[in-house]
């Protein structure tokens, strides 16, 4: 981990990183946050992390308190303290100091900022060449009318709900379907299936976040000629698809082989799924704001 924290303006030492325990982020998981990774000294689709930042502050009526400029330059400034060539952030914004009710009113306005650096593996080497197994959870997403999905909030407790049901399958990640059964995401990655050689993916009204690795996803296949199809999709379309993989910030492009006890096409990653992760590669290459 980079021992250099920034919070609330200053650069401290990890040991040194403290907020006050009536925080509302910690009282409450109110905040927004963003996973963002950097690629030779690059930081990758930077700009999308950030505009999608300040529209989760924006939807729950968070003022975050510096510009969008001002922002990304303490980004790469904790990179560049922290010398890191490749690296995982996670940048938080909470809504600060308050008192022990709901009232977002008692805390002034006065947010909580920080930025971590860190390096990141969330899967071996070995799932990205053979794939993963999953499972489907019985907990189910959040309907989109109780909390909308693209609120990349600190209140996680649905995923993490979900990530148990997977650790107790014996599998690193699990599904999560809608209250009435459809495929709506993983509990921290987007998927999609090639069906008919098409791509396809959930319709986000049915409760999934519009990825930015998803998209980028998207564009390399268009780039490809592949058609693109957004869906209602059930578990057998899952289990019936050609192939079948996961996007996500931390997990990149990753090939799924097996959904419960379901074998995914052949039960090993796809032509369409290696193609497109190896465009990814070269992307993160040549793509992001210099530190």
């Amino acid at each position: 981990m980079g021992n250099k924290i920034f919070l609330n303006g200053e650069f401290v030492e990890k040991q040194d990183a403290k907020i006050s325990i009536f925080d509302h982020g910690l009282l409450y998981g109110d905040g927004v946050f963003e996973g963002i990774r950097s690629y030779n000294r690059k930081v990758f689709k930077l700009k999308e992390h950030i505009d999608r930042l300040y529209e989760s502050a924006k939807a729950i009526s968070l003022n975050i308190g510096i510009r969008k400029e001002d922002f990304i330059e303490n980004i790469k400034k904790t990179l560049q303290l922290n010398d890191l060539d490749n690296a995982y952030l996670r940048v938080v914004v909470t809504r600060g100091v308050g008192d022990l009710g709901l009232d977002p009113r008692k805390c002034n306005n006065n947010s909580t900022i920080f930025i971590i650096t860190d390096k990141i593996t969330l899967y071996p080497k070995d799932f990205y060449e053979n794939g993963l197994f999953i499972s489907i959870a019985k907990t189910r997403r959040n309907h989109p009318l109780s909390l909308n999905p693209n609120i990349k909030s600190l209140n996680y407790l649905n995923n993490i709900l979900g990530k148990i049901e997977a650790i107790e399958a014996g599998t690193p990640e699990a599904l999560m379907l809608t209250i009435d059964g459809y495929v709506a995401e993983c509990t921290g990655d987007n998927i999609f299936i090639i069906k008919d050689n098409k791509l396809v993916t959930p319709l986000f009204e049915l409760g999934a976040l519009k990825g930015i690795t998803q998209q980028t996803v998207i564009d390399l296949a268009k780039e490809e000629n592949i058609e693109i199809e957004y869906a209602k999709l059930l578990p057998k379309d899952i289990f019936e698809a050609q192939e079948c993989f996961l996007t996500g910030t931390a997990a990149e492009i990753i090939p799924v082989v097996k959904v419960d006890e379901n074998i995914i096409g052949e039960g090993i990653p796809g032509i369409i799924t290696k193609k497109l992760l190896e465009k990814f590669k070269a992307l993160t290459l040549i793509d992001g704001e210099q530190y």
